[in-house]
Parts: structure tokens; sequence; C-alpha cells
């Protein structure tokens, strides 16, 4: 097995409790409404939300793959991060063991925040990603961030 780690931030104009609140706290809930084409629905599975909770992501039919089930590793609402790991579905290829995600929002200079994201890709025996791939999920995960940050310039009461 090996693992490939990359990491990417993007800028938003949204404060971290606010983008906190929307992106992580709420995403069940938000991200079908804000980009239905890639989320249709997620499901609990097993436990609260909290850490050791299994849930099941529906893609919308913007997407290549069929679904995906998370287990959320932790929740930090003071400090603003959230961790979990892709344990099940297609987006995995029959390449992949598990995908761990670690994000964290952080105060920017402007009152904004920058969204830190770090992705970890544990492959299959010697099963090498390419490029391409690494650089379609960050492309994936920037237009996610912006289409929350959009919903919350549009609606400045939600999350407050």
């Amino acid at each position: 097995m090996g693992v490939v780690t990359y990491e990417m931030e993007v800028a938003t104009s949204i404060p971290p409790a606010k983008m906190f609140k929307a992106f992580v706290l709420d995403a069940d809930n938000l991200f079908p409404k804000v980009v239905p084409q890639a989320i249709k629905s997620t499901e609990l599975l097993e436990g609260d939300g909290g850490p050791g909770s299994i849930k099941k992501i529906t893609f919308g039919e913007g997407s290549q793959f069929k679904y995906v089930k998370h287990k959320v590793e932790g929740i930090d609402k003071e400090n603003f991060s959230y961790s979990y790991s892709v344990i099940e579905g297609d987006a995995l290829m029959n390449t992949l063991e598990k995908i761990s995600y670690e994000t964290k929002f952080v105060a920017a200079p402007d009152g904004g925040s920058i969204c830190k994201s770090t992705s970890k890709y544990y492959t299959i025996g010697d099963i090498e990603i390419k490029e391409e791939q690494i650089k379609a999920g960050k492309e994936r995960a920037s237009g996610m961030y912006k289409a929350v940050e959009a919903y919350l310039l549009a609606n400045p009461d939600v999350y407050n």
C-alpha cells in the first residue's frame, strides 16, 4: 500500500465560523441544495454525526460516481476543523483502500477565511494515482467551496 498526499487552500470572503457551520455542520442539508448535480443526498447510517459515525453520500446526476460511505474521524467546533475518510464506494475505483480528508478553516487578514485541506489517498498494492485524478479532485473540492460561498453571500442571514 502506498500513500499519496496533497494539500490545497481556497480563500473565501466568508468568516471561518460561518463557513464551518455551512460546509461541515450543515453539509448534509446544504450540499444537495447548492450543488444538486454533485450531491443528491446524505444519509446517516450509524452514530449521531460525530466521530465514528458512518454516512452514505449519494452523488447527483452530474457525477461519474454513484455513492461513497464516509466515516467521521473528528470534528473540532472550536478550531473549525473536520476529518473523515471515504471507506466504501465506487469513487475508490477498486484502486484505493480509502481516502482521508482533513479540513480546517482559518481566519484570513481580510475577515474571510482560508479553507486548508489535506487529502491522503491510500492505494491498494503498488497502484499509482495519476496527476489528472488529483487535479480533478482539487477542482471538484474548489467548486464545492465556491458554491457554498456563493450561497452564503446570497443569503447573509443564514448560519449566524
